[in-house]
C-alpha cells in the first residue's frame, strides 16, 4: 500500500511540475495570475497627472470604487515633465511581486506597456485609450481599452450646433495625434450633420505629450476663438482643457469638454460634456481579473450604446442645452447605435 501511494504522490508531482513549462502555444505562456488578497494594482498616470479632472482622474476614481467595493489595494506612480520616465514606471511596477495588474492611463503608453506586457508574461496590464501598431499582435496579457471618441465626439458636434448663436464653433484639442483627430473629425461631422453652413475653426496646443498638461495654451488658443466670433468651443486636451474653461468663463461663452463632467468648473459656462467612463471600464477591468474572466490580446471597445461614452445632460445643464435639443440627441444617439447613422472609430492618420 506504500508503495502504490508512493507511485501515486511520485505522478501528481510530475504532472505539477509539466503543467508550468512552455511546451506549448509556441512557447509562449499564458497569464494565469489572480489577483489575491495580499496583492495589488499598479496605476501609472500619463501627462497632466492626478488632478488634471479629466482621464487621470477618472482612472484613478476607478480604483477607488475597486478599492471600496471588494477591498483591493493599489499603488500609483506620476511620470514627470513629458512622461519620458513612463517606462521605467511600467517595468518597476511589473518587477514587484506584491503587482499583479498594471494600468497604463492614455494613448502615450501603448508602446511602452505593448513591449513590457510581452517581457512580463505573469502579469496582467491593461492601457487605457490603447492603439496598437498594424501587424503587431497584443500580448495575451495585455488588454486594450477604447472608447467611442468618434461617435461621442459627433453628438458634441450636433448639440453644438443646435445651440450656437453666432454659426460659429471652435475645436481645440491636446496633442496633434490620430486618436485627438478623431475627436476633431467626429465633432466637425456632428455639427455639419445639423449645419453644413456652420464654420468650425480648429486649433491644436502641440505636437508631443506635454500638449495634455499645458492650460495657458490652452486658455490662449481659447480666447483667440472667442475673439473670432466662436461662441462655443469642444476641448479634447487633458488638463490643458481647464485654461479653454477658464477662457469660456471670462468670456461669458461656452465650451463643451471631454472625458468627465466639468460642469462645476464653470458653472453656466459648461454646456455639457461629452465623457468616457474611464472609472467604470478600470473597475469592470478589475472585477474581471478577481473573477478570473480577464481575457488580453485584443482591444475592447466601450460605447455609446452601454454609455460608457456618453454625454452629459442633467438639470445642470438642461436649460443651457434645452429639452427639445436633447430629444434630438437621443434620437440621434439611438441611430448611431444601431448603425443607422456611420460613425468610422478608425483613428485619423493610423
Amino acid at each position: 500500500m506504500k508503495y502504490l501511494l508512493s507511485v501515486v504522490l511520485c505522478c501528481f508531482l510530475i504532472l505539477a511540475g509539466c503543467s508550468g513549462k512552455n511546451g506549448e502555444n509556441g512557447g509562449k505562456r499564458e497569464a494565469t495570475v489572480s489577483l489575491k488578497p495580499n496583492q495589488k494594482i499598479g496605476l501609472v498616470f500619463d501627462v497632466g497627472g492626478r488632478g488634471d479632472k479629466s482621464f487621470n482622474d477618472s482612472a484613478y476614481n476607478g480604483l477607488d470604487l475597486a478599492r471600496k467595493k471588494h477591498g483591493i489595494d493599489f499603488i500609483s506612480s506620476e511620470p514627470q515633465g513629458e512622461g519620458a520616465d513612463r517606462e521605467s514606471a511600467l517595468r518597476q511596477m511589473a518587477a514587484d511581486p506584491e503587482v499583479s495588474l498594471i494600468i497604463g492611463v492614455g494613448l502615450l503608453f501603448s508602446d511602452d506597456i505593448t513591449r513590457i506586457a510581452a517581457e512580463f508574461p505573469d502579469k496582467k496590464f491593461a492601457c487605457i485609450d490603447y492603439v496598437g501598431q498594424p501587424n503587431l499582435p497584443v500580448p495575451s496579457n495585455l488588454k486594450g481599452i477604447a472608447f467611442e471618441e468618434k461617435k461621442g465626439s459627433y453628438l458634441a458636434g450636433a448639440l453644438a450646433a443646435l445651440v450656437t448663436k453666432t454659426k460659429m464653433v471652435g475645436f481645440i484639442g491636446g496633442m496633434e495625434s490620430g486618436v485627438i483627430k478623431k475627436f476633431e473629425t467626429g465633432f466637425i461631422r456632428g455639427v455639419h450633420s445639423i449645419n453644413p453652413h456652420i464654420k468650425v475653426i480648429s486649433g491644436y496646443i502641440g505636437m508631443t505629450g506635454s500638449a495634455f498638461a499645458n492650460p495657458a495654451k490652452g486658455k490662449e488658443l481659447a480666447l483667440g476663438q472667442y475673439g473670432r466670433g466662436v461662441d462655443i468651443i469642444y476641448e479634447a486636451a487633458g488638463a490643458s482643457g481647464l485654461g479653454v474653461i477658464e477662457a469660456a468663463r471670462e468670456r461669458k461663452a461656452l465650451v463643451i469638454c471631454t472625458d468627465r463632467d466639468q460642469e462645476p468648473d464653470a458653472p453656466g459656462f459648461v454646456l455639457s460634456s461629452m465623457i468616457k467612463a474611464v472609472d467604470r471600464a478600470v473597475l469592470k477591468t478589475v472585477e474581471e481579473v478577481l473573477d478570473g474572466s480577464f481575457k488580453g490580446g485584443g482591444v475592447t471597445r466601450f460605447g455609446l450604446a452601454d454609455r460608457y461614452t456618453d454625454y452629459v445632460y442633467n438639470e445642470k445643464n438642461a436649460s443651457l442645452v434645452g429639452s427639445k435639443n436633447h430629444e434630438l440627441l437621443e434620437s440621434i444617439r439611438k441611430k448611431i447605435v444601431a448603425g443607422e447613422i456611420v460613425v468610422d472609430e478608425t483613428a485619423v492618420g493610423q
